[in-house]
């Protein structure tokens, strides 16, 4: 299945000082968004309110979260605790939770109860909580520790599989893919929670996908073309693989946009974040990844074997 010619020769790197500056551009203005704006942390780097309750029958989440916000707790988390009569809340203590400053779990018992038991009575508070934000802040920490380990386990993946330049060329992209999309989450003020952390993470690892398809490609051809001009090898490399490119990020936009209408408020965050990641992630590994290859002046050398027994030859797939 295709939907682009196999053999088309579009002049993908005549325009590489565009791309390549429109992505500084865009990298400049995440850092700058991220660093004046800021994410909108979530409960669960922020600290707050955890409670969990329990209906006699059963509830939609959508009334519970419909019942807190007629009560002024228009931000609160609600999710199905695997079933349909229990459901745990978290949000952000109000006013009237708070005794001088601290949050007073016998208050937020009975503000919560009254919430939930207007709307339906059977309604039973069975447990509440309060979450400090020092949990949040070693949750943030050990995120971005966990994104720094994948992007650099990644690099080193690739500079055994392919060639260092091809692992330089990796990071780099990598490196703009997660901060344009942090970017766009700074900019339209969505909320940023474990959920949206984990699309991140699965961002990164969706994005080096559609990079090593064209990696690899680029390998082949290099060692197949008796005089291998690397424009030539990149842009063939490119033009061969953009159909199934465009097929892949189409069909998982696909999956997350339905994940986004129907999959409900919970994991709206990691949808939203993973298609603003795959198309990210797929205009840099046909605009941004090569370019960087061919800066660095790869060439054929760099990927033929010296000798027949060279043990690097055996030892790559």
């Amino acid at each position: 299945m295709e939907i682009f010619n196999h053999n088309a020769n579009v002049n993908f790197l005549g325009m590489r000082k565009v791309s390549i500056g429109i992505a500084v551009l865009l990298m400049l203005v995440s850092i700058a968004l991220l660093a004046v704006r800021g994410l909108d942390y979530g409960l669960d780097f922020t600290g707050g309110i955890s409670a969990e309750i329990s209906y006699q029958q059963p509830v939609a989440v959508a009334d519970v979260r419909e019942a807190l916000a007629k009560a002024g707790m228009e931000h609160a988390v609600v999710q199905s605790l695997g079933g349909t009569k229990e459901v745990s809340v978290r949000m952000q203590p109000t006013a009237a939770m708070l005794d001088q400053g601290k949050v007073n779990l016998d208050k937020v018992s009975d503000v919560v109860s009254r919430a939930l038991k207007a709307a339906r009575p059977d309604a039973q508070l069975k447990s509440r909580s309060s979450v400090s934000s020092q949990v949040g802040d070693e949750l943030r920490s050990d995120g971005t520790v966990a994104a720094i380990f994948v992007i650099l386990g990644i690099g080193l993946y690739l500079w055994v599989r392919f060639e260092r330049r091809f692992a330089i060329a990796a990071l780099a992209t990598e490196v703009h893919d997660v901060l344009v999309t942090l970017g766009v989450l700074a900019i339209t003020g969505r909320e940023f929670d474990l959920t949206v952390l984990a699309s991140v993470l699965a961002v990164i690892g969706y994005s080096i996908n559609d990079k090593v398809v064209v990696f690899d490609r680029i390998r082949e051809l290099f060692r197949l073309a008796r005089k291998a001009e690397p424009v030539e090898v990149l842009n063939r490399s490119i033009n061969s693989t953009l159909s199934r490119t465009i097929i892949t990020s189409l069909f998982t936009a696909i999956t997350m946009a339905a994940l986004y209408f129907i999959g409900g408020a919970v994991v709206q965050g990691f949808a939203i974040t993973m298609l603003i990641g795959i198309l990210v992630g797929t205009l840099s590994s046909i605009f941004v990844a090569s370019p960087i290859l061919l800066w660095l002046g790869v060439s054929k050398q760099d990927l033929m074997p010296q000798t027949k027994e060279n043990p690097e030859l055996a030892r790559r797939p």
